[in-house]
């Protein structure tokens, strides 16, 4: 532990110039912001140029329908309009809200509301538990009419939307609650760490933080789901007797299989696992259920069993853990800098003694690039991940063995079918730009894995 701390400490002494140079912060996050949002921008007009062919690729056409396919085209263009408006209006709401000081603004809101209650200003974990909510309530009012929109004219226009007008409201009161029964005290615990630790915080940060996601494993399907949708234990039937005997064979630790009601608000369908190591929980959408043969569910579930069989969920959460100890092994130059606060408008009294929520705030703010950059690069292993389960789901019949196998010989060209089924009915983009792709999508094109699952069926033929 001494050794991480000399480490942190070098450091910190090489950033110590954070602390006194009076530098331009805002206008770097200003620069910053709008450079990622043009960039942003600029994929999504060489995106929509492929949204006016009027064939699908070649290895697709035997799959759309002409009419099918228009109706994909017309979906993937009302989307990217709404995308660049959207992205460049919250852009624009940023950039004004950082201009004229909303956040110091806000934190001296949130002082005056603890001070009526009878806190004074060293109460700053309660002061900045009220900053954060305000700050949530000022910054989403404005982008509401999108939501609204988004749900009711573009979701509905294409046949998608299910949500009615008071689940939408009842949805955005649930999220404001759970916010604050859950994030208000994580935030309290988080900032508690920081006063305990000091500026040795990193190990016992991460260590909450791992803590944390664990207990939401276990909380969110229990407690937090059922707050938007109702989870029922599949049915008796085909599909539910080849999921489990498909997680029998891998030895997956199946505790519970759900039906969720996904068509409640919408007409998209999924599936997906989750739980703790000896403990998973496999939940299906009532809409993948309807629109797709059992063979098919089966097969996407052996898609997502490769994901457990590989360890990605673990891989990806290391991951996301080393970029979490990056962040906040840096972080400690900028929580003693008060040419920070002043650059973001902060009166002297509050940059003199930054509080940690602000500076933290703010120090993400200057990462907004970099988060751009490492958001390509986590594409790029959720790529590479998606391939290894597709691979999975073909070979599955060699990993269980032959005898417990049987029957399963086909698996990876019932998966293509249900990729072709879910993009069918979710009228999926087909026609995709390389970098739009790159900067965007974790998962490869429909094309793409089409052509990877033909390969490694002639593979496993020539094996044969």
């Amino acid at each position: 532990m001494e050794f991480l701390h000399a480490q942190l400490a070098v450091l910190q002494r090489k950033l110590s110039w954070v602390s006194v140079a009076p530098v331009n912060w805002k206008g770097y996050v200003q620069a910053f912001s709008w450079t990622v949002t043009l960039f942003e921008s600029y994929l999504l007009l060489r995106q929509y140029p492929l949204y006016s062919k009027t064939e699908p690729p070649a290895a697709l056409a035997g799959h759309f329908k002409p009419e099918v396919f228009a109706k994909s085209q017309a979906y993937g263009r009302d989307k990217a309009r709404f995308s660049l408006v959207s992205g460049i209006f919250k852009q624009c709401l940023d950039s004004a809200l950082l201009h004229y000081g909303l956040y110091a603004w806000t934190w001296s809101l949130a002082g005056t509301t603890i001070a009526k209650l009878g806190y004074t200003p060293e109460y700053e974990i309660t002061q900045s538990v009220f900053f954060t909510g305000f700050l949530v309530l000022l910054s989403s009012i404005p982008t509401l009419p999108f939501s609204i929109y988004q749900t009711f004219v573009l979701e509905e226009k294409h046949g998608f939307n299910k949500t009615t007008p008071k689940t939408f409201v009842l949805d955005i009161l649930k999220s404001y609650l759970l916010s604050a029964i859950i994030g208000g005290p994580f935030l309290a615990a988080f900032l508690y760490i920081f006063k305990w630790a000091g500026d040795r915080f990193v190990p016992w940060l991460m260590g909450f933080m791992i803590s944390f996601q664990m207990i939401m494993v276990v909380i969110y399907p229990t407690i937090i789901q059922p707050f938007f949708n109702k989870l029922s234990p599949l049915s008796a039937g085909d599909l539910r007797t080849r999921i489990e005997g498909l997680a029998t064979k891998l030895k997956f630790p199946l505790t519970h299989l759900y039906e969720i009601d996904g068509s409640k608000r919408s007409s998209h369908s999924n599936a997906y696992f989750f739980g703790l190591p000896w403990s998973k929980h496999i939940v299906i959408f009532d809409t993948l259920i309807k629109e797709s043969k059992p063979e098919e569910v089966e097969a996407v579930l052996a898609h997502e069993l490769g994901h457990w069989y590989y360890l990605h969920p673990t891989k990806l959460m290391a991951v996301s853990q080393l970029h979490m100890f990056a962040i906040l092994a840096a972080f400690p130059a900028f929580l003693h800098a008060p040419p920070l606060l002043r650059s973001f408008d902060f009166p002297k009294e509050v940059a003199a003694q930054p509080p940690t929520l602000i500076a933290f705030l703010l120090f993400q703010m200057l990462l907004t690039p970099f988060e751009a950059v490492i958001g390509i690069g986590m594409n790029a292993i959720s790529r590479r991940f998606e391939w290894q389960a597709d691979q999975f789901a073909c070979d599955i019949q060699e990993i269980v063995g032959e005898s417990e196998g049987k029957g399963m010989g086909d698996m990876g060209e019932r998966l293509g079918q249900a990729l072709v089924t879910l993009h069918v009915k979710n009228l999926s983009t087909v026609w995709v730009d390389w970098l739009y792709s790159a900067y965007h999508h974790s998962h490869p094109t429909l094309t793409e894995r089409l052509k990877a699952l033909e390969g490694l069926k002639a593979r496993r033929i020539k094996r044969e």
